[in-house]
């Protein structure tokens, strides 16, 4: 469904309208009758610098405007199923709704124009970085009666107005509150109770003129909603009363629309939409039908999809919007069903978690590797950007060699109240895990176990997603209580929820992987999902989504088609602005083919022989990393190498001596530690090669000079895929890579592509 969309003041540019004058001779001489001068020599030449004054500002945008529309409809022979328009704007939403013809629309905006420009001593200020709510909370809290707000534009940017030395007296106020003010170069209040009189005045020049039925639905700046018919009191309310572009913008989301065109000059509106599409969810609203002789179809029809959407086959064409699964959108107040999966090390930062959350998709910070402090720091950043509600998580991933670790982060967690978390590398079901599970469980009044804390599982294997499926295990549990980590009444409720509440599939992917193949994965873990949802008998869903390869179009349609509730994408975000690695590695990152990923041995899980997928493009480390495992498995001891391979790993791998690779790598360890690896010469071993894992994870991260062919970057073949997407676009730099356009980006055209595969199959 198509919106179209005009600008109001502030839009308006010397050049404007360029050949439509010369286009549409007939309505420009009628324009220049009714204004008394020349239209196009004002936008074209402007040469008494008056385009910038209200009372010529409007004539001129208004027939700027309406003669682009004449020009759309004359070139595409379709109309739009909505219009809207922005406080003048709305006056060309009109006209092309046929509430009135040309000349009446020019006269009534030239009245306007001369109303407003007479208005003095008021003032107006963009407030950026907070919603209007916060702004009406700053303003009641500092007990300011004299400021309205006069324009909601998009979640966090919005207009006040008053008067003009209160809009400059309580800068200071906004600026401690921690907004973007920025006072405007107007000269009145315009859309408050200070433009009464203008308001009084343009009212009983309405009066001489009479209004037609709209023959298209026309949204209200004041009401957010379609006309009912009384054109005359709305254009009346509107110059005193806010412009709700944001809540009419949600208000066509909700109806279906996703695709809004701009007509007129500029693009500030289509800016506008785009900031509103991120964030806020639409706005579903139940009223009334819409007469049939209010909103004609277009013609001819678009698509397979519309015609078979206006014959009832459909009840919507496929949007970005409405991809997956819509229980798992709400539960996690997600505008797409887009996550982006941890990254090791914090790579998926604080800052790439808050710029989804704020685009209505849920990133996970990344917690492995690191320590205490940096999640409780991590968590506190995401808490203070992320105020009204907006998703996010924290990774969680398994510690076999130091469950105390585990244990430490899930009372961060549980501190600061983190609700969501996704549990990755896990072999079993642990404590630490069930303890998170556990907080906050209750019945609720339809008998339904609810809980504070949600888990989204990664996995990658039927026997780990059955124990995520299955209630938590009753050692654990007991283990619990006797601690008096949970309550009886806890322990009680674990028995009918399963640990998780959401799987996400991984397949072949960046970081540990178990190299599974999507087709087959997928499919099994659904089926293994409604076998054992029957079993226990749980009365919630269990969403399972897809995670591993996917980085264009066609793999998340794949994923789709084949039933995920959401995606999961990972190794396309590590090449991106808010990524926290080094330039160095984004630089190579962004060269990556599909065939330039390599295995070798997880570092954090050595010892057990766990997988990790990264670049072989340009670097020694996989094969180097594979050697030392190679080492490992077949000598027990360090002085069991013969001393030629030895002196290769000093020289060429290490690049230091084994004892001072020990000496450093008992630096952080107990005496007791210390101990225990003298007793166990095959441990000591595995911890001097450790050394290595460690060591090409800091350079990569630091982008440390001259040692880029020890660099360890996880990363799957997804991201060799992404980057030929990209080749000849202006994402091909990673420079100009946003982790939330990218996502924004993907599902968009997914949405595209199963729109037009499922054309093309109704065709044959």
């Amino acid at each position: 469904m198509v919106t179209h969309i005009f600008p109001g003041q502030g839009s308006q540019q010397k050049g404007m309208g360029g050949t439509l004058f010369d286009e549409f001779p007939d309505l420009v001489a009628k324009a220049d009758t009714i204004l008394g001068y020349s239209l196009k020599a004002l936008c074209l030449e402007d040469r008494h610098k008056q385009l910038v004054q209200t009372q010529f500002t409007q004539p001129a945008l208004f027939v700027v405007n309406a003669l682009s529309y004449l020009k759309k409809v004359q070139e595409t022979g379709m109309r739009p199923d909505y219009l809207a328009g922005h406080s003048l704007g709305e006056y060309n939403a009109l006209f092309a709704g046929k509430a009135f013809d040309f000349e009446t629309g020019l006269k009534l905006v030239q009245k306007r124009g001369q109303l407003m420009s007479q208005a003095t001593g008021g003032g107006m200020a963009a407030v950026m970085g907070v919603s209007a709510d916060q702004v009406e909370d700053i303003l009641r809290r500092n007990k300011i009666e004299t400021i309205d707000i006069a324009n909601i534009n998009a979640p966090s940017q919005t207009v006040v107005a008053g008067p003009k030395e209160e809009i400059l007296r309580i800068a200071p106020i906004f600026e401690a509150a921690g907004t973007i003010y920025i006072p405007l170069n107007v000269s009145g209040a315009f859309h408050s109770r200070y433009m009464k009189a203008s308001q009084k005045e343009f009212e009983a020049f309405l009066q001489q003129f009479t209004f037609s039925p709209l023959e298209i639905p026309v949204i209200s700046n004041v009401e957010a909603r379609p006309y009912k018919g009384d054109v005359k009191a709305n254009l009346v309310k509107q110059i005193s009363q806010s412009v709700k572009w944001t809540e009419s913008i949600r208000y066509l989301m909700g109806k279906g629309v996703d695709t809004f065109e701009e007509i007129g000059p500029g693009n500030v509106l289509s800016s506008l939409v785009e900031t509103i599409r991120r964030q806020p969810q639409p706005l579903v609203v139940e009223e009334e039908v819409i007469r049939p002789e209010e909103a004609k179809a277009r013609q001819p029809a678009a698509s397979v999809v519309s015609q078979a959407r206006e014959a009832g086959g459909l009840s919507g064409a496929i949007t970005a919007t409405n991809l997956g699964n819509r229980s798992f959108r709400q539960d996690y107040n997600l505008r797409y069903a887009y996550v982006a999966g941890s990254m090791y090390r914090g790579i998926s930062s604080p800052e790439m978690v808050v710029k989804l959350g704020q685009a209505g998709m849920l990133g996970f910070w990344g917690s492995g590797g690191t320590k205490v402090q940096e999640l409780e720091a991590a968590v506190q950043y995401i808490q203070g950007k992320l105020t009204a509600g907006e998703p996010y998580g924290v990774n969680l991933l398994h510690s076999p060699n130091d469950p105390s670790r585990e244990d430490q982060k899930v009372d961060i967690l549980l501190k600061y109240g983190v609700k969501v978390v996704e549990a990755s590398a896990y072999l079993i079901i642990t404590p630490a895990l069930v303890r998170y599970r556990a907080q906050g469980l209750r019945r609720s009044g339809d008998g339904t176990v609810t809980g504070a804390t949600r888990i989204i599982a990664k996995v990658s294997r039927p026997e780990i997603a059955e124990a995520f499926l299955s209630p938590a295990p009753e050692r654990v549990v007991e283990k619990l209580l006797q601690e008096r980590s949970i309550t009886q009444e806890q322990a009680a409720l674990l028995k009918e929820i399963p640990v998780a509440d959401d799987l996400c599939a991984e397949a072949d992917s960046g970081g540990h992987t178990d190299g599974a193949v999507a087709y087959a994965l997928l499919p099994t873990i659904r089926k293994l999902r409604d076998e054992l949802v029957q079993r226990y008998g749980y009365r919630k869903e269990v969403r399972v989504g897809a995670a591993g390869g996917i980085g264009t179009p066609e793999a998340a349609a794949a994923a789709l088609i084949m039933g995920a509730d959401f995606i999961l994408t990972g190794s396309i975000n590590q090449c991106t602005v808010e990524a926290r690695t080094s330039d160095a590695v984004k630089d190579m990152l962004q060269g990556v083919n599909m065939q330039d990923t390599a295995y070798a041995p997880a570092g954090d899980m050595f010892e057990l022989g766990a997988k990790v997928q990264v670049m072989k493009r340009g670097v020694f480390f996989p094969s180097r990393a594979n050697k030392l495992y190679e080492l490992y498995r077949q000598y027990n001891s360090i002085n069991d190498i013969d001393q030629k391979t030895k002196k290769m790993l000093e020289e060429k791998y290490f690049k230091r001596s084994f004892e001072d690779v020990y000496r450093e790598m008992l630096s952080s360890r107990s005496p007791e530690d210390k101990e225990r690896l003298e007793r166990n010469p095959k441990q000591k071993l595995a911890f001097l090669f450790k050394w290595y894992f460690r060591h090409s994870t800091e350079a990569a991260l630091e982008g440390r000079p001259g040692q880029e062919v020890d660099y360890q970057v996880q990363c799957g073949p997804s991201l060799g895929a992404f980057n030929q997407w990209m080749k000849g676009t202006p994402l091909e730099n990673w420079r100009n890579r946003k982790v939330d356009e990218i996502g924004e980006k993907l599902m968009i055209e997914t949405a595209d592509l199963l729109n037009a595969r499922f054309e093309a199959l109704a065709r044959c």
